[in-house]
């Protein structure tokens, strides 16, 4: 109806089965060894859930050497190198790998190029702990490129043996043109066996994609450390929202932005609680934004198993829960 304040919910938003798998992970640890239980960086990149985790008895450190020997240590969902692996070894630490598994297939590709003495091209954000992870299978091998630009002050060593790795939460649309450029440069470029972007990353900008066209206004649920949240913000915008932000609570929202909007768009990034996102639905119906129309383009049921370190001492308990995880949620 004309006139009439709306919201337009992307589906799928929100939690992916690899974050679902490395939160409850965390959970089960504390649950079953007791706190603490120390967890390398984030567990997965999200304040909130950071924060509530916390204040089970998780204790969160930069690296490995913070962390009493002999404790129990999660690794994040974004990977880790083998030097950190080795060094929590050393220190007699009980690691508990909760590596998202397509993460982990991207970990396998580059051992497998660097093993056959191809030159790797991971696309990707330098800094970010997922690149790092990568990287560190096979640093010898392994030339970063953060974006389409870099493209043209890329060297290799042989034209005819490269091949092409990314991250998993990087934006379809620029990882795709990088690598068009790339080809420009080095035809022989190989392609990953399969889409290293990840499933949840893909299907959530697709989703934003057909809100943006009708919104006056997206609202994104992530934190500012989460790769996959800001890309949803830049699709946003790149496919037609007039105006997009990201907030970690509903009560970032600033009135300003509503001013003269009709249609609002909301989604949230892969490490997103829905509590967070239903927060900002009652935000914005009692700012007169009462209809809210799903806008789903995919339908999403993954699940993945526990790391197999957990899964061997809670084999006594037939918790789906605890041995499985959850399905991934709209």
């Amino acid at each position: 109806m004309l006139g009439q304040k709306r919201v337009l919910l992307a589906a799928p938003r929100g939690y992916c089965a690899g974050v679902d798998r490395a939160v409850i992970a965390v959970e089960k640890a504390l649950e079953h060894y007791g706190a603490p239980v120390y967890v390398r960086k984030q567990i997965v990149h999200n304040i909130h859930v950071v924060t509530e985790l916390e204040k089970k008895g998780a204790i969160f450190v930069d690296e490995v050497d913070e962390v009493p020997e002999g404790s129990h240590i999660v690794f994040s969902a974004h990977g880790v190198s083998p030097a950190v692996v080795n060094a929590a070894s050393d220190r007699g630490l009980l690691a508990i790998d909760a590596t998202c598994p397509l993460v982990t297939k991207v970990h396998r590709e580059a051992v497998r190029f660097a093993r056959d003495d191809f030159e790797i091209l991971l696309i990707g954000h330098e800094g970010h702990e997922e690149v790092e992870g990568t990287a560190g299978e096979a640093p010898d091998h392994v030339t970063l490129v953060g974006s389409p630009d870099e493209v043209a002050n890329i060297e290799v060593r042989d034209p005819e043996k490269v091949v092409w790795l990314s991250q998993t939460t990087l934006s379809v649309d620029e990882t795709m043109e990088t690598v068009r450029r790339l080809r420009e440069r080095f035809p022989q470029l190989q392609d990953p066996p399969s889409d290293d972007i990840c499933y949840a990353t893909q299907n959530r900008q697709v989703a934003i994609k057909k809100v943006a066209t009708d919104a006056d206004l997206v609202i994104v649920v992530g934190s500012a450390n989460s790769s996959n949240s800001v890309r949803l913000v830049e699709v946003a915008l790149e496919y037609g929202a007039k105006a997009a932000y990201r907030v970690d609570y509903s009560s970032e929202i600033r009135q300003e932005w509503l001013d003269g909007v009709q249609t609002v768009g909301v989604t949230s990034g892969a490490s997103v609680p829905e509590e967070l996102v239903r927060e900002v639905l009652q935000d914005l119906a009692d700012a007169g934004y009462g209809t809210v129309d799903e806008v789903k383009t995919a339908e999403e049921d993954l699940m993945f198993s526990l790391p197999k370190e957990l899964r061997k001492d809670l084999a006594g308990n037939r918790d789906e829960r605890a041995l499985g995880g959850r399905a991934t949620r709209d």
